[in-house]
């Protein structure tokens, strides 16, 4: 299967900075970036919904910030995918879609690879490990022991 191999660890071993720094994007839930075109499809064929779907997801996610144009255009090439893969039934072009969406960041895999985080607003950064103590978790089996017998 193609690809561009596992996503780097997030822990890592050595202490080196860096090269490709982290990436934060915020997450604002606003509209960019065109509508889909209507006279591209042949035969006055309508867009199928869950590209329509799929479509609006991408022009409203936090990478959108950041395309230029020939990213929509790239983008638009892929909907087309997008579309042949719903409309006909056609799921060989899901491998295919699948790449071309992860160059854009679609999973938290590919975001990864890309060194991209993406906070929406009133999320909380995540922490290392949870706050030991209060919470339930166990500290010491006797106590565990002791809580389960009574």
């Amino acid at each position: 299967m193609a690809g561009v191999g596992p996503p780097p660890a997030a822990r890592k071993r050595r202490r080196n900075a860096d090269p490709v720094p982290q990436r934060t994007l915020q997450a604002d839930n606003r509209t960019r970036g065109p509508r889909l075109p209507g006279d591209v499809l042949p035969d006055g064929e309508e867009w199928h919904p869950r590209t329509q779907e799929w479509w609006s997801t991408w022009r409203k996610s936090a990478q959108a910030r950041e395309f230029t144009a020939t990213d929509w255009d790239f983008l638009l090439d892929t909907a087309l995918m997008h579309h042949t893969m719903w409309a006909k039934a056609r799921w060989e072009f899901a491998a295919e879609l699948r790449l071309r969406a992860a160059k854009f960041g679609a999973t938290p895999e590919d975001r990864m690879r890309l060194r991209m985080t993406v906070e929406t607003p009133g999320s909380k950064p995540p922490t290392a490990r949870p706050p030991a103590g209060g919470d339930g978790s166990v500290t010491d089996i006797r106590s565990r022991r002791a809580r389960l017998s009574g």
